[in-house]
């Protein structure tokens, strides 16, 4: 099912985000405007899926150098400028919120630094002690959190889901601090719409970092078996291209091929295992293996590859996907990113303005990003109906 909202509350310049999302959406500002934020918390909200959203957090140096560093509240006098911008983040619990609303279900987590238990020894403070813990986390059926619609809450320790009759009841009462309910109480018997939106947020695809430099694996042939999912470094090109080809829609492939380099084909070699692509080109006598292939051409190749996996998921991000190529293939690249959202939703982030606006040729709904005071704000979106869940 395709998200319809997306919210993010306290994450870098993101105070109080909630965007409306369409089957194809392109994010767009200028640099600096949030869009590298914006696509991490996405990649947050799939890591809660994972159980990696603490780690990944961490990586990022922890949970208090990733939350919002402005005023709290801004009153009409600050954001018109007669008034200086007040800073009082520490007035209130520091927070970090995700969630989003699909077409059937919804779901949010709070997450916050540890509060110290009544007589813990100052002595030997553990060494954990700034990694975030989960504060609430709700499951609901519709568009907006309500008392009426809750499947299951979080509180504490423990987790409540709604049984056949319609009462909440515990299923999980020793959920520690840093596990998501996600993780400990989704299972087939208790807690079947935990585990049905787990597993459809595993199957969400990010694609930012395909390797083209002259090392990449994707260049020199690899053991390669049936791939489904291009790797996100794109690793797995060659066996990836040839599954399309055996399970997908192969034509298509080739034919988004064709459109962005005209005469050209893609081939697929395998000698004891070992899976080589080249590329043969109209005018030249012999094709190009992976290795002689441009850092664009290469990364053009992956994307056509993603955007046309025999598994398409639900969701699928692409971030910047328009790095090394040139202008000349962008209007191709949105054709095929256009085509590949009658399969999945598709969310770009760009500040290729050709590309930009050929997506929106395409019907893609456009989410400009600005910075205003520090926060990042959408302008001219209907704001969705939100609700956090209560700590």
């Amino acid at each position: 099912m395709a998200l319809i909202t997306l919210a993010v509350s306290g994450y870098r310049s993101l105070r109080s985000l909630v965007l409306p999302l369409e089957r194809l959406n392109v994010v767009t500002g200028a640099n600096g405007s949030g869009k590298s934020s914006l696509y991490r918390s996405l990649r947050l909200l799939a890591d809660v899926a994972q159980g990696q959203a603490i780690a990944s957090l961490a990586a990022e140096g922890g949970l208090r150098s990733t939350m919002w560093a402005g005023s709290s509240n801004y009153s009409t006098a600050m954001r018109s400028g007669r008034s200086p911008i007040q800073r009082n983040i520490g007035r209130g619990p520091m927070s970090l919120r995700l969630g989003f609303a699909s077409e059937d279900y919804g779901y949010a987590i709070d997450l916050g630094l540890p509060i110290p238990e009544p007589g813990a020894s100052r002595e030997e403070p553990s060494l954990f002690g700034d990694d975030p813990v989960v504060k609430a986390e709700a499951v609901w059926a519709g568009e907006s959190l309500s008392r009426r619609n809750v499947i299951a809450r979080r509180g504490n320790a423990s987790v409540s889901v709604q049984d056949g009759s319609g009462r909440m009841r515990p299923v999980v009462t020793d959920l520690a601090p840093f596990e998501t309910m996600m993780m400990r109480a989704a299972d087939p018997t208790n807690a079947v719409e935990l585990l049905l939106l787990r597993e459809r947020m595993r199957g969400w695809r990010f694609y930012d970092h395909f390797r083209i430099d002259r090392d990449a694996p994707s260049r020199i042939p690899r053991i390669g078996t049936r791939t489904v999912a291009l790797a996100s470094d794109g690793s797995d090109l060659a066996p990836a291209v040839q599954t399309v080809r055996e399970i997908g829609n192969g034509p298509a492939f080739d034919g988004a091929i064709e459109d962005a380099f005209p005469g050209s084909s893609i081939e697929i070699d395998a000698a004891n295992g070992l899976f080589r692509l080249s590329m043969r080109q109209d005018g030249l006598h012999r094709p190009l293996d992976a290795s002689e292939l441009s850092d664009g051409t290469l990364r053009y190749v992956a994307l056509a590859t993603a955007l046309h996996t025999p598994r398409p998921p639900e969701l699928m991000v692409l971030n910047e996907p328009e790095g090394s190529l040139h202008p000349s293939l962008l209007e191709p690249l949105a054709r095929m990113i256009a085509k590949a959202s009658e399969r999945s939703q598709v969310i770009v982030v760009s500040h290729a303005r050709t590309l930009v606006d050929a997506l929106c040729d395409h019907g893609a709904q456009a989410l400009a990003l600005e910075k205003e005071n520090g926060e990042t704000i959408v302008a001219n979106v209907e704001v969705p109906p939100w609700a956090w869940p209560d700590r």
